[in-house]
């Protein structure tokens, strides 16, 4: 599609109405998990649970459920307006600083402080690739080098499709290693019993932990990141174009579209939460089973060693390369899909400001490969400077609280102000976002008052 953010009359499709069409459809929700699966599960998750053991379980998978109703409200959003996150944040009630919306400016400022996030991921590509392949005193330095590099080559065109097939490919591969992982961890000292599965569903929260707890819920599941992420998928995988412009006369063709693309949307990111809900679990169990017992922390420079025990420990020595391969993949599929999220976004931030026209393909596709070469640069600085992976992801991670308020508030005003009469949810439904906003909100308030007490 030669520009999927102009929605014209030629462009619409009719929505698959059987389970095959639709799975052939799918894709934008897989993009969003391969965005989270390496700092969010992998390195968030597994520290977490190194650090606490099985108590916080419940945690950790509420994290995961509670948010996808966020998403698909913006995604419903997306689908029947036409519209992208950055249009919808400056459209908020609100006052207005320059020519963008203090929604968009509060995402910037919070979303440039998150560069220590994504620079914790390039780093942990570097140290998997040294530990793979060490080339001596600048093994580090290269390998930063070559997998920067590799995410821009990829980003650069600005194209959905490569970013779609890698994202999945990646994900599937690592999910069946660490599937095979936790049932081999049956069969050695350090199998899990029921007592221990039952002791983190007790809704404990141990002292100490505050920090680690809130980065560990914002960036587990969908992230304040990726939900506005998630509707640049849609328009780029042709599902608000498929729907087309909303007519002023005769919508009943129009809103039979919209709800059946809709429906394609809901499958999409409930498809993709089972999925990154179940990788999560898992890592959560490994870190608790293997590492915490032991009193190993994967950090620092540690980070790949430790990690790797998770897997050596229940599949044998031969396992180590099959884990820092399989780690390899979801780090770099974290940072390439993060990479083309982050250029999109700030793009359109840019539009938003009024530097670009992001609705002109020439100039959105300028910004978006000039960014995919400065945020790996960016990111590489950032790495080298604090060398702390683990910690920079979670610090970063505690940030994404703030974007999730407004991420929250555009979500309501998206239901209750914005959305048309004929494509209201189910109260089920509302239901289930109520519970997210207030879930969300709660996380938030109690670490501003823990904070605010220590």
């Amino acid at each position: 599609m030669s520009n999927p953010y102009l929605r014209t009359p030629d462009k619409v499709i009719e929505p698959p109405t059987d389970l095959v069409g639709t799975l052939k459809r799918l894709g934008p929700g897989f993009v969003l998990s391969a965005s989270i699966v390496g700092s969010g599960e992998l390195i968030a998750t597994t520290l977490f649970g190194a650090k606490v053991g099985f108590i916080c379980l419940w945690l950790i998978l509420f994290s995961c459920l509670v948010k996808v109703a966020v998403q698909i409200e913006f995604g419903r959003f997306t689908i029947y307006s036409g519209k992208t996150s950055m249009q919808a944040l400056d459209e908020l009630p609100g006052p207005k600083f320059g020519r963008a919306g203090w929604a968009v400016w509060s995402w910037f400022v919070i979303q440039l402080l998150k560069t220590l996030q994504v620079g914790g991921v390039i780093g942990g590509v570097a140290l998997v690739f040294t530990e793979l392949w060490n080339l001596g005193d600048y093994s580090q330095v290269i390998w930063t080098i070559v997998a920067g590099t590799a995410a821009m080559i990829i980003v650069f065109r600005g194209i959905y499709g490569p970013i779609e097939k890698w994202s999945i490919i990646m994900i599937g591969l690592f999910t069946l290693l660490t599937i095979v992982s936790v049932i081999a961890l049956q069969w050695t000292p350090f199998a899990i019993s029921g007592a221990e599965v039952s002791s983190g569903f007790g809704f404990a929260l141990p002292a100490g932990v505050l920090l680690l707890a809130l980065g560990a819920f914002s960036i587990t599941g969908v992230g304040g990141d990726e939900i506005l992420a998630y509707n640049y998928w849609l328009i780029e995988k042709g599902y608000a174009s498929f729907t087309g412009p909303e007519p002023k006369e005769n919508r009943e063709a129009w809103l039979k579209r919209a709800k059946g693309w809709i429906r394609v949307m809901q499958m999409d990111a409930t498809l993709s939460m089972i999925c990154y809900t179940v990788v999560t679990g898992l890592f959560y169990l490994l870190g608790a089973a293997i590492l915490h017992r032991q009193g190993l922390v994967p950090e620092k420079e540690a980070l790949v060693p430790v990690l790797s025990r998770m897997y050596t420990d229940t599949l044998g020595a031969w396992a180590e390369n099959a884990f820092l391969l399989g780690a390899l993949v979801v780090l770099f599929s974290t940072l390439l899909a993060s990479l083309a999220a982050w250029s999109r976004l700030f793009s359109d931030a840019f539009g938003r400001f009024g530097w670009i026209d992001f609705e002109v393909a020439a100039q959105r596709k300028k910004s978006i490969a000039f960014l995919s070469v400065l945020f790996p640069i960016i990111w590489s600085i950032l790495y080298f400077t604090f060398k702390a992976p683990g910690l920079m992801i979670i610090i970063g991670g505690s940030l994404t609280t703030l974007i999730l308020f407004i991420v929250v508030f555009a979500a309501l005003v998206m239901r209750y102000r914005w959305l048309p009469q004929e494509l209201r949810p189910s109260r089920k439904f509302d239901t289930a976002l109520w519970l997210s906003c207030l879930s969300i909100a709660a996380a938030g308030i109690y670490a501003v008052a823990k904070f605010a007490i220590t």
